[in-house]
């Protein structure tokens, strides 16, 4: 078992990555003293997988939890899914000093940081990611939410977890779609922040895509370290934290455009990424053989790096764009990459450029080499 700091002085936690953990759940919560009523918010795919084993690790430690399982997918960050939720967690008495387990993906995550942050004024919270992208990135950092028609994460709250317990079993359960869709949060963290990563990550991908257990394991600790790096620097994105949004700006606009049911979070980054990376060459310099080898990584994890849009659907992206929670005095602001390694916030772009780049995003074959 390997442990990362997450240093935010009296909210300071500890992320715990390795084997077995989900059977030490109760331990760990019976350690950080929480109360004795609990909650273990699910999804319908993770609850038959799992459940069962944090819900026994609970009971044996002392706890007294309650399953509420909501339905699988991203429509489940609901405000309405959100109130079924209260409801269970009224009718189990939870108190100031009960906490929920968030036990899933990045969803889950989402969803039961942002009940946790909201019920009786904010109750404690503890992170069990099951997936890859879970536990490299959304479990840490204490950004919780919901969507809204209009985009999303428009409703959330900062809400930091007591910890986060990253069983790397849990990834073996992963279909291959969902584990590729993780890579796309690895590969950034190689971009933004750490270019010997990246070139790792080009070396062993065919070994990742294996999940071979070394390798894994010090990929995820790898990719927290930086998270917490970047989170203790920042906690509520007021600066440098939002390098870590890099990509997604387009990607979430994508999501939003496409109703969350035609792309996985990863793969629209995916694609998002790859855009960022063509504006970034376009703006910043970055030099043309980096963007290539941005695209072809994407590429060997698996990834989309293209998407075909018609002009009423690019302006629809656009309309989305205008809706992110970063946008400041109507203007739609950007992280790019003027290398590997490194990125920088904060960055506006003519509409007309980013319409353009859009309009190219099918015809990546012509750049990437």
């Amino acid at each position: 078992m390997r442990r990362v700091n997450v240093p935010l002085a009296g909210r300071s936690y500890s992320i715990y990555a390795g084997q077995g953990l989900l059977a030490r759940l109760g331990e760990h919560c019976r350690r950080l003293r929480l109360g004795e009523r609990c909650a273990v918010l699910t999804d319908r795919n993770v609850e038959p997988l799992y459940a069962g084993r944090a819900l026994d690790a609970l009971r044996a430690a002392g706890f007294d939890p309650l399953l509420v399982t909501v339905p699988a997918g991203e429509g489940a960050k609901h405000l309405k899914v959100v109130a079924q939720c209260y409801d269970q967690l009224a009718a189990h008495r939870l108190e100031r000093r009960s906490f929920v387990v968030a036990l899933g993906g990045g969803v889950v995550g989402d969803l039961a940081g942002f009940v946790a942050a909201t019920f009786l004024r904010g109750i404690d919270f503890v992170q069990v990611p099951t997936t890859l992208l879970a536990q490299v990135d959304s479990s840490v950092g204490g950004k919780v939410g919901v969507n809204l028609r209009a985009g999303k994460n428009l409703v959330g709250a900062f809400h930091q977890p007591r910890v986060v317990l990253c069983d790397l079993d849990t990834l073996a359960s992963l279909p291959d779609r969902e584990y590729r869709a993780g890579l796309a949060e690895v590969i950034k963290y190689g971009i933004i922040r750490d270019a010997r990563l990246f070139g790792l990550l080009e070396r062993r991908m065919p070994g990742l895509l294996r999940r071979e257990p070394a390798l894994l394991s010090d990929v995820v600790v790898r990719c927290c370290r930086i998270k917490a790096d970047v989170v203790g620097a920042d906690e509520t994105e007021g600066g440098v934290r939002a390098i870590l949004n890099f990509g997604h700006t387009l990607g979430h606009a994508l999501e939003a455009v496409s109703r969350y049911g035609r792309y996985l979070h990863g793969e629209a980054i995916s694609i998002g990424q790859v855009l960022a990376a063509r504006l970034s060459s376009e703006n910043l310099g970055l030099p043309h053989r980096e963007a290539s080898r941005i695209v072809r990584l994407f590429e060997a994890a698996g990834l989309p790096v293209e998407v075909r849009l018609n002009r009423s659907q690019r302006r629809a992206l656009v309309d989305a764009m205008r809706h992110d929670k970063k946008v400041s005095g109507g203007v739609v602001k950007f992280v790019l990459a003027p290398r590997l390694g490194e990125a920088r916030y904060g960055i506006a772009l003519a509409t007309e450029q980013v319409e353009r780049a859009i309009a190219e995003a099918g015809k990546v074959a012509s750049w990437r080499r």
